[in-house]
């Protein structure tokens, strides 16, 4: 059986608008598209070394200085809130766990007027002894990555023996009421199509809800191939080796997980076809980086430095229609396909999730 896209657009056919970025309402690009999920990376620093993600000897990290201090992190929230009409935020690293500003931030958010659905992605380790704290900062729910549960493939895609330290993790985000507890998985292209029914199996026996991720252009070597990555049909096929797969009937809506119902139902697992089948059409993200600047797009080339506009006294009418004219210029779709792409210049730990 083929993927199928359940009525997401791939990409925006329509011609894009002309003119300048509305100056209030929604955060809308040339496309119709309005923002309402915004990713906030809080430090490029990470306490893991996947092999997909960054070399083993870590990297450059960003200096302290040109990260968002706090208040700048928590007016800039309060900006994408009330009046750019973002009602989603998700925490994102690098790993938002050795960041000192987590729970200062998820307090921020939640606090603001109308409160924002409020989540994490996160590595899992040193989950297990915050899962409380997030919580009672306000924190609704997690993503954990993990991408096998063989402890030895854990070990050599993440270059750290801490595959425990993730399983307690998701138990005590569960135990926490961080649910839905959601599983991020990329598969390695060696061992994954075995570690994916694995996965499911092991999520369905907690109550966890797994989502499998194409591998996108996002290493810091630039070394991506997609001849060497998993795509979304042989994900299918794989699983289909365990479990009977059924499209799920909810309505997708702007979500990039297309939903197989397993075995009947209620669960389901989610496949995110991020490259093989793009579902740029339906987009609807903003993102900050830790250093404060916004990217219209995962894969975007160029920045807008509001952590600049800030430091050199920039009222919050010119930081909203900066950020307005940074999302109406977003591109119809990432272009990976296109054969003129180009990797973005940062990876993914300094984008952010």
């Amino acid at each position: 059986m083929t993927v199928t896209a359940l009525g997401l657009p791939a990409i925006r056919t329509v011609a894009p608008l002309a003119g300048a970025a509305p100056a209030s309402g929604p955060l809308l690009d040339t496309y119709g598209r309005a923002a309402t999920d915004l990713r906030v990376s809080l430090t490029d620093r990470c306490n893991l070394r996947c092999t997909y993600c960054m070399p083993a000897e870590g990297l450059d990290w960003l200096p302290g200085d040109d990260l968002l201090r706090p208040d700048e992190l928590s007016r800039l929230l309060t900006i994408a809130v009330t009046r750019l009409g973002i009602t989603n935020v998700r925490f994102t690293g690098g790993e938002p766990l050795v960041s000192s500003k987590l729970e200062g931030a998820i307090a921020a958010a939640t606090a603001l007027a109308p409160r924002p659905q409020t989540s994490v992605t996160t590595n899992g380790i040193g989950l297990a002894r915050r899962a409380a704290g997030l919580k009672a900062a306000g924190l609704d729910r997690v993503n954990v990555s993990l991408d096998t549960v063989d402890a030895a493939r854990f070990a050599r895609i993440t270059r750290r023996d801490r595959l425990g330290d993730v399983v307690e993790g998701l138990a005590a985000a569960a135990d926490a009421g961080l649910t839905p507890v959601k599983v991020n998985a990329v598969l390695d292209p060696v061992t994954g199509l075995d570690d994916a029914p694995a996965l499911l199996a092991f999520c369905l026996d907690h109550g966890y809800q797994l989502r499998i991720i194409e591998q996108m252009p996002l290493d810091a070597g630039h070394h991506w191939s997609r001849d060497r990555t998993i795509d979304a049909q042989q994900i299918l096929t794989a699983l289909r080796r365990d479990f009977d797969l059924t499209p799920d009937p909810a309505p997708r809506g702007s979500a990039p997980a297309e939903l197989w119902q397993v075995d009947g139902g209620p669960a389901t697992v989610g496949v995110i076809a991020s490259v093989s089948h793009a579902f740029c059409g339906a987009c609807d993200r903003t993102r900050l980086t830790a250093d404060g600047q916004v990217r219209s797009c995962l894969f975007s080339r160029e920045e807008t430095d509001l952590r600049r506009l800030m430091r050199r006294g920039a009222d919050d009418d010119a930081i909203e229609a900066a950020w307005r004219a940074a999302m109406w210029a977003k591109p119809a779709g990432h272009g990976i396909n296109d054969p003129g792409f180009v990797q973005p210049d940062r990876p993914m730990s300094a984008i952010g999730g």
